[in-house]
């Protein structure tokens, strides 16, 4: 049975999973309707972190136009421009026993594609969460469902993967951001 994480919580993926390797990350949401008369285009992205929290180049971005990392340990399968749908919006792939050892962490987030223009905002957002699985049986290890109400923000980061006593871990973040994807790109050293 998956572990269900609460804002701040961690969970030791190494323990839950011994021998885990290769895990999907799958993030979802839905959008409430709403008067903007504008679609709703949500983007996950994984920024790649070295011990000071940053970047170690601009393609430890992994996004839409970047979908693999250097080191061939992390694939994003793509944008869904719509978000309709039960389940998963968008998935990452990582292959855990692939990540170069310069990497600390890696952070998953979600932003709105031009939400200042479209006037969008997390708090017409609805039903988010974020999801580790087991890609070898794809059986979910992990999940956050994020309950709080972003009524001004265009950017939420929704977990965090860190190395720590040579095990993997999952923290559930949940923190909103007003500044958008360029405010993470800033925040992890991305020249956006």
């Amino acid at each position: 049975m998956a572990v269900s994480l609460t804002k701040g919580g961690r969970v030791s993926l190494s323990k839950e999973v011994p021998g885990l390797s290769k895990i999907k990350i799958g993030l979802g949401w839905d959008t409430n309707t709403t008067d903007t008369g504008m679609a709703f285009d949500l983007d996950a992205s994984l920024f790649m972190l070295g011990e000071n929290n940053k970047t170690t180049c601009d393609l430890d971005f992994i996004f839409f136009n970047n979908l693999k990392s250097i080191d061939g340990s992390v694939m994003h399968q793509g944008d869904n421009l719509t978000g309709d749908g039960d389940g998963d919006d968008e998935v990452i792939d990582v292959d855990l026993s692939k990540i170069d050892l310069k990497y600390h962490s890696l952070a998953i987030t979600v932003t709105i594609h031009d939400a200042v223009t479209r006037h969008q905002n997390f708090g017409q957002v609805r039903n988010a969460f974020i999801r580790v699985i087991n890609a070898v049986d794809n059986k979910e290890i992990v999940k956050f469902e994020l309950d709080e109400d972003f009524s001004a923000e265009t950017a939420v980061l929704f977990g965090t993967l860190y190395k720590k006593d040579g095990e993997w871990r999952f923290k559930a973040e949940g923190s909103g951001f007003k500044s958008g994807l360029k405010g993470f790109c800033d925040t992890y050293g991305v020249n956006a």
